[in-house]
């Protein structure tokens, strides 16, 4: 990718020479929507940087059950990512293209010469952990504190937000895998906000009024 294309992409980067870096280093990925670009277990040989489209992050325990945890949208990339790079170790989460999307591949390697060479590298990396921090918070406190419905109506301001769409398509079974419940929970709490009128259920798809984030927050 030449510079000015990364310029476009990556405006909070303006060191010349920090560009000229990641011009020469780093790959350019495409991801399809629906594949997964890491899982539980692997060892992480790059930093994924979201240029285009977004990605899914999710933990999984033992059993295989998902819990989502936050969004990856354009310019921003994933501090679990970085600490596992850090400490050497395997992925403790998976990473899912939510839609299709491109990605900036950073080496393991250049992450750690960057950190010290580049003050903006380290000052992206200390955000992305600030930022990646409170997320994991809100959803410590969504799991620990909410009830279920108020997840979900979350979950769904949320996605709303991430598509830059009031039309949701997705299944129950699929809400449900993420929000760590059962279909049938998700389906009757889905059959409630209908049947206050504030989304409306089709096949696969939700459709959801304009000032749903208002209702819910009265």
């Amino acid at each position: 990718m030449d510079i000015d294309d990364l310029k476009f992409h990556l405006p909070f980067i303006t060191d010349s020479r920090l560009l000229q870096a990641m011009g020469k280093e780093a790959k350019i990925i495409e991801i399809d929507k629906g594949k997964s670009i890491m899982e539980p277990g692997q060892f992480i040989k790059m930093v994924p940087i979201v240029l285009e489209g977004s990605i899914k992050v999710l933990r999984m325990d033992e059993e295989g059950k998902e819990l989502f945890l936050y969004y990856l949208e354009p310019g921003e990339t994933c501090a679990l990512s970085l600490t596992c790079c850090t400490a050497s170790k395997p992925s403790e989460i998976k990473a899912v293209a939510e839609e299709k999307t491109t990605l900036l591949a950073i080496p393991v390697l250049k992450h750690e010469q960057w950190s010290d060479e580049f003050k903006q590298w380290k000052d992206y990396v200390s955000s992305t952990y600030q930022s990646r921090f409170q997320e994991m918070l809100k959803t410590l406190d969504a799991v620990a504190f909410k009830r279920m419905d108020e997840r979900l109506m979350r979950y769904i301001v949320t996605k709303m937000k991430q598509a830059k769409a009031n039309e949701l398509h997705i299944t129950h079974q699929e809400i449900a895998t993420e929000l760590g419940t059962s279909r049938e929970v998700i389906s009757r709490l889905l059959k409630q906000l209908e049947n206050k009128k504030w989304i409306e259920l089709g096949r696969n798809v939700i459709y959801i009024r304009d000032d749903f984030e208002e209702l819910i927050n009265r």
